[in-house]
Formats: structure tokens, C-alpha cells, sequence
């Protein structure tokens, strides 16, 4: 059986020192905004679209990446971590579906949540997480840790 992979971004959105994280219903988990890359998209660009999807927020990328002088092509801001999901395992181990997640950090200059989107999850699915909310939850260990990341990074580019 062979497995699908799907390109998707995710981007940690900062505010004041707080990151935005959403409860999935489908999931149940808590999860930053992000989704599939369409066919139209480069990462980077899903990854905006989704975050004023859901949450109605424009987002400023933290690219730390230096811009290459190439008259031929075009820079693209590059993610954070690239990371490698597996979404559906079968029996026996199998892996039907997997996503290749690309992971930036951004900046928001609010936190009032008006989802944009259709059949997004309503303001109130949404949370806001300092660094000792963070650290003293139950998230996954992944999340945290790339939260924790964004807001460093929100810092050093202030």
C-alpha cells in the first residue's frame, strides 16, 4: 500500500509574549492555525491564508533567513521546522496518510479572534498561552516546545 503525503503549514501567531492555539474537535487537541497548501500556494502563503481564516488576523511571518540576490527567482520565507506527521496508520503499521508540515512563527497585532473563514472554530475554541501557561500544561510536548520558539523569536525581532 503506498503512503499519501500532504504538504500543510502551520504558523504560531505571537502576541504580547502569548501564542493563539485553537481546541481541534476533530483532533481534540490544541492546535495552532494551519492547513493544506493548495495547489495555487507555496507554503508560507497557506500558511497566512489559513491564519486569517481562522482567526481574522493578519500575521507578519518572522523570517530569519537573508534574502538571496537572484534576479531569477523569488525568496520564500523559510520555516522554522519542517516536520513529518503521520495521519492515518493502519494495522499492522501501515501509513496511509502522512503531512509534511512546514512551521513558521509570526507576529499578530491583536488578540481579538474573528474567525474569517467558513466552518472555522468560533472565537471562544481559542486561548491565548504565555510562556507559564505553557510550560505548566498538558499540550503535546511538540506544540510547547514551538510555541515557547515563537515567542523567543517574537522577542528578538522587537
Amino acid at each position: 500500500m503506498e503512503t499519501t503525503r500532504h504538504f500543510t503549514a502551520t504558523v504560531y501567531i505571537v502576541e504580547s509574549g502569548a501564542v493563539a492555539l485553537h481546541r481541534h474537535d476533530g483532533l481534540g487537541i490544541r492546535i495552532p492555525p494551519g492547513g493544506h497548501v493548495d495547489r495555487d500556494e507555496v507554503p508560507h502563503e497557506a500558511g497566512l491564508r489559513e491564519v486569517y481564516e481562522e482567526t481574522g488576523l493578519d500575521a507578519e511571518l518572522l523570517d530569519h533567513a537573508e534574502p538571496v540576490d537572484a534576479p531569477a527567482g523569488e525568496h520564500l520565507p523559510q520555516p522554522r521546522h519542517q516536520m513529518l506527521y503521520d495521519i492515518n496508520v493502519h494495522d499492522g503499521g501501515h501509513v496511509g496518510h502522512q503531512h509534511i508540515d512546514h512551521i513558521y512563527y509570526a507576529r499578530v497585532a491583536s488578540r481579538e479572534i474573528d474567525p474569517a473563514g467558513d466552518d472555522e472554530a468560533g472565537p471562544e475554541a481559542w486561548a491565548w498561552y504565555d510562556e507559564t501557561a505553557l510550560r505548566e500544561s498538558d499540550l503535546d510536548a511538540d506544540t510547547v516546545q514551538f510555541a515557547l520558539e515563537a515567542i523567543e523569536a517574537a522577542a528578538d525581532a522587537e
